[in-house]
């Protein structure tokens, strides 16, 4: 099965949402295989200093581009608009 890596960058002032939403967001997560993707790994991206979460990173296993596109759609921190930039790419495997 295809690999997907997820990048989502969280908009600006989104923290407060983040933080409202990251439960549910989590719970989400784990919803995968209902959605027909498993999620490989997921993780919060940070700022340099690593006080702050600014956004996500996912490695998505699926059966097409459009399964991984819609578990994303469907994930709170899209509905509920924190993630502002979602970049959604094909990923090949080497090592690991």
């Amino acid at each position: 099965m295809p690999l997907f890596a997820v990048h989502a960058l969280d908009r600006p002032n989104a923290l407060a949402s983040r933080l409202q939403h990251y439960t549910a967001h989590r719970a989400f997560i784990e919803t995968g295989d209902s959605c027909g993707v498993s999620v490989i790994l997921s993780g919060p991206l940070q700022t340099p200093d690593g006080e702050t979460m600014i956004g996500s990173l996912f490695l998505i296993e699926g059966d097409s581009l459009e399964a991984v596109q819609s578990f994303v759609n469907a994930d709170p921190y899209v509905v509920h608009e924190i993630w502002g930039a979602v970049n959604i790419q094909r990923f090949h495997r080497r090592k690991g």
